[in-house]
């Protein structure tokens, strides 16, 4: 094939996708896992890494070790001349296509701010302050070092070391972050490092002089299209690919095109090379190594350039050997690894928005149906330790390597297309629950640069325990490192869509707080919505507008009226009228004029989902919902909730009641140059270490103050000196402290019949310090919780009396002094007390967890 071009060889081929693809080989699984390849790699044991790639890239007259593989559906596809020659010829006269509809157009990031008061607003600014911590020498030292350029400053470490084949990923991610965070706050300095590091990989590029530019030297490719051991080249080259063109879009970066383009010249010529040595089945095989989206990122450059070389190049990296399973409309992902394939169906859906070709809307609409109903938790997300099990059998699944970030991030590419071509709310409801579950909390908390890989989703798992734990700043980088700085990037760019026409049309799919220039509509829209909270169970929204000067539009308002939410007690208004409300599921249409006043309240209830497990054994596995919130329980993994016989949520729930935050408190004291902190230890009451804030022993030394008068009310903790109270411990609720007698160790149980007997007087401290507080027995008087004297480690708590204490009143006044604060641990704004079969258990949303450990799944019982 000697002198062909590209076009040429193709067009003698076939459709793409024919049975020349055949079978996806995957390669071997656990080669698959980047986790799994850092470990390999950086272990430098020759060995380990000739066993595992002994078999890399698996084909079929690979007898012995094909056969242990699962096997795989051959896709049964008819060559059609005919469509091809047409298809060929498009491909020529990119005027020609037909784009595949009429969809909702997305508003800019450049309109939209979101409320720095919002949970969002707080992601986003914790984002933004990560993205400015970051320094330019050292992200593009390696990109420098490829190109044989002078590299001031020192590489980062993680999968940005320089001895890993991945580096240069992340600063992919970090061009299209700062793009979309610069879209979306306008912050000057942010814009000034972003420009930096395009001009930095810009001089790099011109120095190699051939359009090549990556952070690794170009023999990484060589490798790969030899079929020999590498991590994954494309996919680094899709992300930098991706943050150039990112940086066009959303910053106007001329420069940032030009390089893009000539990046993708250079892998055109590399690819044709390919093709034209050998076959484009070689070229297929090669593809069973992961590439990111690269025919995700070809087909918006195409949309860009309409170059049909753009196109061309696009089509060759749809993996056929997986598309064809969708499109055939097989259930069988389960043992490939989600976040290679994921992107590879997000391009199909750039196929279709630029080629109108129906199949591959067919495609991503199975696609996306069989992940949901199948393959995905109550969080919204998908994978276990980056793999897609089998369907409907999660249960065995729950563990500590769960939903990889990055998948919940590129699911929520695939439902944000389907929902602009449909408009159906079930799209909309699911980017809903994915972002409020599985993108919000992994951050810890608003401490920048602190982010996980996976989410854990077993029996007592913490986000601090899983493999790879909080990542850190500057050592880190893992794939899920790069989507959650994007992530964080574009909260805001889900929350309106719009229709243009003589009377344009506004659809808003999030309830989020912010503001939006709404250019079509020509006026400034705000959104206003109340925290949610479990004491008050309503989601409150107001939408106010102003019409920009000089300007008369009549508009639509759609606002989507969640599934999770209900008829009965719904209410909207407009300019104080009351509105019919829809059902469930469907939108509040409503014609808007500038000045006008939207009011909408929307029912929030208790609710519970069956893990997606159709064995009969796993019927009572069950998550909680409030609205589109995702519950977890306080939990060391014990997981037995009983429901009761009624069927009434209020047998088995409670809402915490927001005043009981002025109620928590947390005992500390002094002792050998340390601070030591009353703590519940399996039970026990011990003095243990002051605890880093969000994690268990934070929990555990949190107690709430339950008074003898329970209409006591009090604003802060010093109200409760001279009263009488039980401690209840924070993790255990319905649990309160109780002597054993005296001198032996108090423990954590049900209050006794007799609550006189676990009951306190707070009295001013026996030590007589101002800031100090003692407890005293109500049924034992001069008897008091007792500690020790000069002790440096954990011990024992008892109540104790003076007259049998062995130490000096001295000593005895101060092991029964206290100081008292409040609390370690918070109520958070929704909670709920769930009725366990051995304990009660604290309910939070999972997004606000940190370190502790909790259950999403309960095994729900009457």
């Amino acid at each position: 094939m000697k002198g062909s071009t590209l076009f040429q060889v193709l067009a003698i081929l076939s459709v793409i996708g024919s049975v020349l693809s055949k079978e996806c080989t995957n390669t071997p699984t656990q080669l698959s896992s980047h986790s799994f390849r850092y470990q390999l790699l950086k272990s430098h044991n020759e060995t380990w890494k000739q066993e595992m790639f002994a078999h890399y890239h698996l084909i079929p007259t690979d007898d012995s070790a094909w056969s242990d593989l699962l096997p795989r559906k051959i896709l049964r596809q008819e060559a059609d001349e005919l469509s091809w020659s047409m298809m060929y010829k498009k491909m020529k006269n990119p005027g020609s296509f037909k784009v595949g509809g009429d969809f909702l157009k997305e508003i800019s990031l450049h309109d939209v701010r979101l409320d720095s008061d919002s949970i969002q607003g707080r992601a986003q600014e914790t984002n933004l302050k990560y993205l400015l911590m970051l320094d330019v020498d050292n992200l593009v030292w390696s990109f420098r070092k490829t190109a044989n350029l002078p590299t001031p400053g020192k590489p980062y470490g993680g999968w940005e070391a320089p001895d890993i084949e991945l580096r240069g990923h992340f600063v992919g991610h970090y061009l299209s972050a700062t793009a979309q965070m610069w879209a979306s706050t306008h912050n000057d300095t942010l814009k000034e490092k972003m420009s930096a590091v395009v001009s930095a990989l810009s001089a790099c590029q011109k120095k190699m002089g051939t359009g090549y530019l990556s952070a690794f030297p170009s023999e990484l490719f060589d490798r790969f299209e030899a079929i020999k051991p590498v991590w994954a080249p494309y996919y680094t080259i899709h992300k930098i690919l991706a943050g150039l063109l990112d940086q066009y879009t959303f910053a106007n970066d001329a420069q940032a095109l030009v390089m893009t383009t000539w990046m993708v010249e250079y892998f055109y010529n590399r690819v044709q090379n390919v093709i034209r040595t050998h076959t484009v089945e070689r070229h297929w095989l090669s593809l069973n190594e992961e590439t990111g989206g690269m025919n995700d990122v070809l087909y918006r450059l195409f949309a860009i350039t309409g170059n049909p070389k753009h196109l061309l190049l696009a089509h060759l990296f749809d993996k056929p050997c997986f598309l064809g399973l969708l499109a055939v409309q097989a259930d069988d992902i389960s043992g490939f690894h989600a976040n290679t394939h994921i992107p590879i169906v997000i391009g199909s859906q750039m196929r279709y928005e630029v080629t109108g070709d129906p199949l591959y809307k067919t495609i991503s609409t199975f696609f996306m149906d069989i992940v949901n109903s199948s393959h995905s938790y109550a969080t919204g997300g998908t994978s276990v330790s980056e793999f897609w099990s089998d369907p409907k059998r999660l249960a065995s699944t729950l563990q500590t390597e769960n939903e990889e970030s990055c998948t919940t991030y590129n699911m929520l590419k695939v439902s944000r297309h389907l929902f602009r071509w449909t408009k159906e709310v079930a799209y909309a409801d699911y980017y809903e629950r994915a972002l409020t579950n599985g993108v919000l909390g992994i951050q810890r908390g608003t401490e920048p640069g602190v982010m996980i890989y996976m989410l854990p989703q077993g029996r007592g798992v913490s986000k601090a325990v899983s493999y790879h734990k909080w990542g850190t700043p500057f050592n880190s980088f893992w794939c899920c490192y790069g989507t959650g700085i994007e992530s964080f990037s574009k909260l805001g760019d889900s929350i309106y869509f719009e229709e243009e026409g003589s009377v344009p049309s506004l659809y808003i799919i999030q309830y989020v707080s912010s503001t939006l220039d709404w250019k079509s509509g020509k006026i400034v829209l705000n959104q206003k919505v109340d925290p949610v909270v479990s004491s008050d169970p309503y989601l409150h929204v107001t939408l106010t507008s102003s019409s920009k000067e000089g300007a008369e539009q009549s508009s639509t308002l759609n606002l989507r009226i969640p599934i999770w939410t209900s008829s009965k007690g719904a209410k909207a208004t407009l300019n104080a009228q009351n509105l019919d409300l829809p059902a469930p599921g469907s939108f509040l249409q409503v014609k808007w004029s500038g000045g006008d006043k939207l009011t909408l309240n929307l029912p929030i209830s208790i609710r519970t989902e069956q893990i997606k497990d159709d064995r009969p054994e796993y019927a009572s596995v069950r998550a909680i919902l409030y609205g589109p919130y995702l519950l977890s329980g306080y939990s060391s993994g014990d997981w037995d909730i009983k429901t009761g016989s009624t069927g009434s949520d209020a047998d088995w729930i409670s809402p915490v009641p927001a005043s009981y935050n002025n109620h928590l408190v947390t005992f500390s004291q002094e002792s050998s140059e340390s601070t030591f902190v009353l703590t519940n230890m399996n039970q026990s009451i011990r003095m243990e270490k002051f605890p880093k804030a969000g994690t268990d022993a934070a929990i555990r030394a949190t107690f709430r103050l339950i008074f003898d008068d329970t209409s006591e009310k009090i604003s802060s903790i010093e109200e409760a000196i001279g009263k009488t109270v039980m401690l209840e411990s924070f993790d255990f609720p319905g649990m309160v402290l109780v002597p054993q007698g005296t001198e032996n160790n108090l423990v954590v149980t049900d209050p006794p019949n007799d609550t006189a007997t676990s009951s306190f007087g707070i009295v001013h401290g026996l030590d007589g310090k101002d800031n100090s507080v003692s407890l005293e027995s109500v049924t034992q008087k001069g008897c008091y919780i007792y500690s020790g004297v000069n002790y440096s480690s954990s011990i024992g708590m008892k109540l104790s009396c003076n007259s049998s204490s062995s130490s000096s009143e001295a000593g005895f006044s101060q092991a029964t002094s206290f100081t008292m604060n409040n609390g370690l641990s918070a109520y958070h704004p929704i909670s709920f007390v769930a009725k366990g079969r051995n304990r009660n258990y604290l309910m939070v949303p999972l997004q606000s967890i940190r370190d502790e450990s909790y259950s999403v799944y309960f095994n729900m019982q009457p």
